[in-house]
């Protein structure tokens, strides 16, 4: 507590800058509480004017935090009920942690109204009060943080659902803390992921052709759907794959992508029967009975498989099909979004929306296959029980074509060779990522297309390539 309380009053004091005015602290009545109040008593010793709401009963504390009450009176502290009258500059929110998984009582949702209401800053301790840890969902009320000091490790709920829209900007404070348990979950930032950029991505072999780099299939396409199958293609070809075979459902295929001829076209049964190194199944495919035999065949093939869109669909009301992908032995993904992974959990949507996590991992567990959960901070669920969330992209992504983009960028990765959980940590951050560069460009977030991803992208994995290790 007090390592954390340390930590969280740096932060506290570089929001607060040499502006002067008041910063008020809120203490809830848990171990929360107890950190405020040691950030309060350092923002004392550092000469800052506060004041420390406190509301509660300090012989009712758990005992650390009743200790750092204690401490915090002993340093010539003082405590109010209630912050009236007060106009601050930074308000301090260590009311709820982590443990909060309820909506708050009337009191203390009125301090967070309180907070919401003064335009001042907020810097929340752990978590935003109101915020599901582990959920992500928000209770109404909850705490609008301008920056989060988070403890120990990172937690979901700030990353994913409505997480991101109410922590503001997050730091994670390990405190050295001996004996902690391994991270089960990751972040994903670009940034990172760009630094260790797989070799076969980085293009640094010069001895090598257009088969080193793989042969993808991608299947979809039926009547009116395939501007799908073309977005998936072309995403695909632009990061990397050495082939590109579209194959379409429709009975009288196109016979040239004339903005991009590199693609070959073709019915989705001639790339089954020429053995692509990786498929994507699913872009504007449809549900038609025709489909369904063109998915099962494509799930017999022993090479790696990206379940999107009506795949998924079929999937989920068809135990022959499920049966099918869960018996795979080469790897399987499955990228669907938040109505698709109703279907396959055979729930809706609020409930999977509700925890998204438990949402991804039980769809893992019964596709047998690395997942992402697309939404607002996507959830990404591995077979061997770890996860991650994804950091990067935001609502640009929010358009027709979107999802198609991921699973080219998806399939490009496989083909060139990385293991699942790779491609796919690889595929959605920089599907974020690309998304992110466009709009900081001015490009979006309003009005940014599916078509402008695969350049961008391209973009980003070839400066990235340039910093890449040798080996």
């Amino acid at each position: 507590m007090e390592r954390a309380g340390l930590a969280a009053a740096e932060v506290a004091r570089a929001l607060a800058g040499d502006r002067g005015g008041r910063i008020v602290v809120m203490a809830g009545p848990g171990n929360n509480g107890g950190d405020a109040f040691v950030v309060a008593r350092w923002l004392r010793a550092w000469y800052f004017d506060l004041a420390v709401v406190f509301p509660g009963d300090a012989a009712a504390l758990p005992q650390d935090a009743r200790a750092a009450h204690a401490a915090f009176v002993a340093a010539g502290g003082t405590t109010v009920a209630s912050p009236d009258g007060v106009r601050p500059v930074l308000v301090v929110d260590g009311l709820f942690g982590v443990g909060l998984a309820r909506p708050l009582t009337d009191g203390y949702a009125a301090l967070v109204r309180w907070a919401n209401d003064t335009g001042a800053p907020i810097l929340a301790l752990d978590v935003p009060s109101g915020l599901n840890a582990d959920t992500g969902v928000a209770s109404d009320p909850t705490i609008r943080a301008a920056a989060t000091a988070t403890f120990i490790c990172q937690k979901p709920g700030l990353l994913t659902a409505d997480g991101p829209d109410y922590c503001g900007d997050v730091s994670v404070h390990s405190l050295d803390i001996d004996g902690a348990p391994p991270a089960l979950g990751h972040r994903l930032d670009w940034p990172a992921l760009a630094s260790a950029l797989p070799l076969v991505l980085a293009r640094r072999k010069h001895n090598v052709n257009k088969g080193t780099f793989g042969t993808l299939g991608i299947l979809g396409g039926t009547e009116g759907m395939g501007g799908a199958l073309i977005l998936a293609g072309r995403a695909a070809l632009r990061t990397g794959a050495g082939k590109v075979w579209l194959g379409f459902l429709m009975a009288d295929p196109p016979k040239l992508d004339t903005s991009m001829p590199e693609l070959m076209l073709r019915h989705a049964g001639a790339v089954l029967d020429a053995h692509p190194d990786a498929l994507v199944v699913g872009p504007g495919l449809g549900t038609s009975d025709a489909a369904r035999s063109l998915l099962l065949r494509a799930l017999a093939l022993p090479v790696p498989v990206a379940l999107d869109a009506d795949a998924l669909n079929l999937i989920a009301r068809d135990p022959a099909l499920l049966a099918a992908t869960r018996s795979r032995s080469a790897p399987t993904l499955a990228t669907p979004h938040p109505g698709e992974a109703a279907r396959v959990l055979a729930v809706d949507v609020e409930t999977v929306q509700g925890d998204r996590m438990r949402a991804a991992h039980e769809l893992a567990l019964r596709l047998a296959a690395n997942v992402v959960l697309k939404g607002a901070g996507s959830v990404l669920a591995h077979p061997d029980g770890t996860w991650d969330i994804n950091a990067s992209g935001g609502p640009a992504l929010a358009t027709a074509g979107s999802g198609d983009v991921l699973s080219g960028l998806l399939g490009a990765l496989l083909a060139q060779g990385l293991p699942a959980k790779t491609a796919l940590r690889y595929a959605v951050c920089l599907h974020g990522a690309t998304a992110d560069a466009l709009v900081a460009q001015g490009t979006g977030p309003l009005g940014l297309t599916a078509s402008e991803l695969p350049d961008a992208a391209r973009a980003m994995l070839n400066a990235a390539g340039k910093g890449a290790p040798t080996a």
